[in-house]
């Protein structure tokens, strides 16, 4: 898929309704904020709030996020739901309905990241820790979905978005470490697959997306690192096993790139072209001329798989931003 268009501007989501499940921070706050700038109303969930923070203990809020899309001129509604909880994603899509009358966009974007522990094989790994990780990871989609496809096949155009962690192509061929993440983020992608051909004769479309390296606020805390120094980090560490930030990061993202590209995607009147696919930022970007925060477009999963089979060394970063 091709390039089409240099506009950095989505087309109008005004009239359009949005749930983000798992808008607390990274791409589920950048992505929340995007829509509602294109003008959706845009429902916010998550766990953490100024008076309680969920047990990832992040300073981050779900009041945050629907200031940033307040200040954006968006209009959002912050609502604390944890998504493994039957009765509570019932009642959120109630509520939903009752207010808006239609659902229209639903990103499914909680991860579990922070429930991974990474080097333990399956039979060493404790698996009520296991299963926490893949009830976070996909659960919380299928939950989510079930709940809320029946008011968003109401009005035809409807779009889901399933948010993992590599794409189809790439996950074919590589293990993703753990067992439990490799079924988790492999699930939610076959979810997308089937949502896709269920909402097909309802006029929907489902699709999976994954980002490159994100660059998120948990993983710049977790490599010591800031928005100023993350870059020279990174480079400091090439040819450096081991080393944290790996040098691999010198690709990372901001969670703007995804985001920019699922608000062209929901706002794009040929979207059924997507259906059933599994995608990147950076096939989006590509695809409606987007690019970060600082003009480049990241192609991490294309300097990850050339790391595979290149040394360090005879790699230009510059050739995959």
């Amino acid at each position: 898929m091709s390039g089409e268009t240099t506009d950095h501007r989505p087309r109008s989501l005004a009239g359009r309704v949005a749930l983000v499940a798992g808008a607390t921070r990274g791409a589920g706050r950048a992505i929340a904020r995007e829509l509602g700038r294109a003008g959706a109303v845009v429902y916010c969930t998550g766990r953490s709030t100024a008076g309680s923070p969920s047990d990832y203990g992040r300073r981050e809020t779900i009041e945050g996020t629907a200031r940033l899309i307040d200040e954006a001129g968006g209009s959002a509604h912050a609502l604390v739901v944890d998504h493994l909880e039957t009765g509570a994603v019932r009642e959120l899509v109630a509520r939903i309905e009752r207010e808006e009358g239609r659902l229209d966009i639903l990103v499914n974007d909680i991860g579990g990241e922070a429930y991974v522990e990474f080097g333990i094989p399956l039979w060493e790994y404790d698996l009520a820790a296991g299963m926490r990780l893949f009830d976070a990871g996909f659960r919380t989609h299928l939950q989510t979905s079930h709940a809320a496809l029946g008011l968003l096949i109401r009005n035809p155009g409807g779009l889901v978005v399933e948010v993992t962690d590599g794409t189809r192509a790439y996950n074919a061929i590589h293990y993703r470490e753990t067992a439990f993440l490799d079924l988790t983020k492999t699930a939610v992608d076959r979810l997308a697959f089937a949502e896709g051909h269920e909402l097909k004769p309802h006029g929907g479309t489902a699709l999976s997306v994954s980002p490159g390296w994100l660059r998120s606020e948990m993983m710049l805390d977790g490599f010591g690192v800031t928005e100023e120094t993350w870059r020279t980090a990174a480079e400091a560490n090439r040819g450096r096993a081991g080393a944290v930030p790996p040098y691999e990061f010198v690709i990372s993202e901001t969670p703007a790139m995804l985001a920019r590209g699922i608000a062209a995607l929901a706002a794009d009147p040929d979207r059924a072209r997507w259906n059933t696919a599994s995608t990147s930022s950076f096939e989006l970007a590509v695809h409606y001329g987007l690019t970060d925060v600082d003009g480049t477009r990241p192609d991490a999963w294309s300097f990850i798989e050339a790391m595979e089979t290149t040394p360090a060394a005879d790699l230009d970063v510059g050739d995959y931003r």
